[in-house]
């Protein structure tokens, strides 16, 4: 009978535990056992067992084997020497990678060379303010690296100029093995002979000088989201540029900017303004009316006895909001006094003066139910 622990009681999980609670698991008992950091008798064992149970837990193939048989499994025989695995791996999202590297597919790679990628565009786009209502098409012209068309990307004057790299057997990377200790280290690199490309140019594309790639300008023509803002980008896959000699073309990103409206500011969903409001309206009301984004005309109602610094609020006439509906038009009243009165004007003025102002005793108590009602 093997005097092995459970595999589960060693990671401190339960039988039904999940790939992302054992990842928790190894990753918080890894820390506290890695013998870089741990010095006690005893801690380069425990490190081990925790790398075994988790090996043979994170296989699915083996974790069913273990959950058929125990320790006796078919798989479970021939020891484990454990695998290198730096402190720093402990902490960070590449520890993922690292997981795939050392359990996933039986230690198997792919065959395939990896492609390069070309690099990403990042251009800045100004649109009409009517965009963030009801949405549309823009288009933009960019200079981007696209395949030749004479040697189509590969680089060479003809398919027999382009040779495998013999170093990394067109691979593009070079693999290194080392024991260190109990542990087997793996290194990857780009290859230096083909500087990761995979092949070697013999005769150059005399279009290109073996790039396999020329820079033109094109335009592309892109969709804009109702309900669009400053800042917002849009992502459009494989219209980058292409890379030296094939492979995946970058993305093309588009920062969009809202041109200004007239009179409108925005907030999210709403929409903002300032109506200037002669005296008269404010004390006798009036109702006003604008053009609209949607076409429809936007009538103000301004109630009788409304003060300059009153906001009106008109509901589902500003901007679509991304659930189905529009935000609201918010409206701030502002007193409009001529900026050059008449000489009759100013005589009108005098003789009411006593009805509109505030004789000086009755000043602070005006100051007083002013403020009274701000605060209610």
């Amino acid at each position: 009978m093997s005097d092995k622990r459970d595999y589960y009681e060693v990671l401190g999980v339960n039988k039904g535990a999940t790939d992302k609670e054992l990842k928790k698991a190894f990753r918080s008992l890894a820390r506290k056992y890695h013998p870089d950091k741990n010095s006690d008798p005893g801690a380069d064992d425990k490190f081990k067992e925790i790398q075994e149970a988790f090996a043979i837990l994170s296989d699915s193939d083996k974790r069913a084997q273990y959950d058929r048989f125990g320790h006796s499994g078919p798989q479970m025989g021939g020891g484990f020497s454990g695998f290198d695995i730096r402190y720093e791996d402990l902490f960070g999202s590449g520890l993922d990678d690292l997981f795939s590297n050392l359990f996933g597919g039986g230690g198997r790679r792919s065959s395939r060379p990896r492609q390069a990628r070309g690099q990403s565009i990042l251009v800045r786009k100004k649109i009409p303010f009517q965009m963030a209502f009801e949405g549309g098409s823009e288009e933009v012209s960019v200079d981007t690296f696209l395949s030749c068309d004479s040697c189509s990307g590969s680089g060479g004057a003809t398919s027999d100029d382009v040779e495998i790299c013999s170093t990394c057997r067109g691979q593009g990377q070079v693999t290194q093995t080392r024991q260190v200790g109990p542990f087997v280290q793996q290194t990857s690199g780009i290859c230096p002979t083909c500087q990761g490309r995979g092949k070697i140019i013999i005769n150059p594309c005399k279009d290109c000088r073996g790039e396999g790639r020329k820079k033109k300008k094109q335009t592309i023509r892109f969709n804009v989201p109702e309900g669009v803002d400053t800042g917002m980008r849009l992502r459009m896959r494989g219209k980058g540029h292409v890379p030296p000699q094939g492979g995946i073309a970058g993305d093309l990103e588009i920062e969009l900017i809202l041109e200004n409206h007239p009179w409108f500011e925005r907030d999210g969903a709403e929409l903002l303004m300032s109506l200037p409001v002669g005296f008269p309206d404010l004390m006798l009301g009036r109702t006003v009316t604008i053009p609209h984004l949607d076409d429809k005309p936007l009538a103000i109602k301004i109630p009788a006895n409304s003060l300059a610094g009153h906001t009106l609020n008109i509901p589902g006439r500003g901007l679509p909001n991304g659930r189905g509906r529009r935000g609201d038009v918010i409206i701030l009243l502002k007193l409009h006094t001529p900026k050059k009165p008449s000489r009759n004007l100013k005589s009108q003025l005098e003789s009411l003066k006593s009805d509109l102002s505030i004789a000086d005793d009755d000043l602070e108590n005006s100051i007083l139910d002013e403020a009274k009602d701000r605060r209610s």
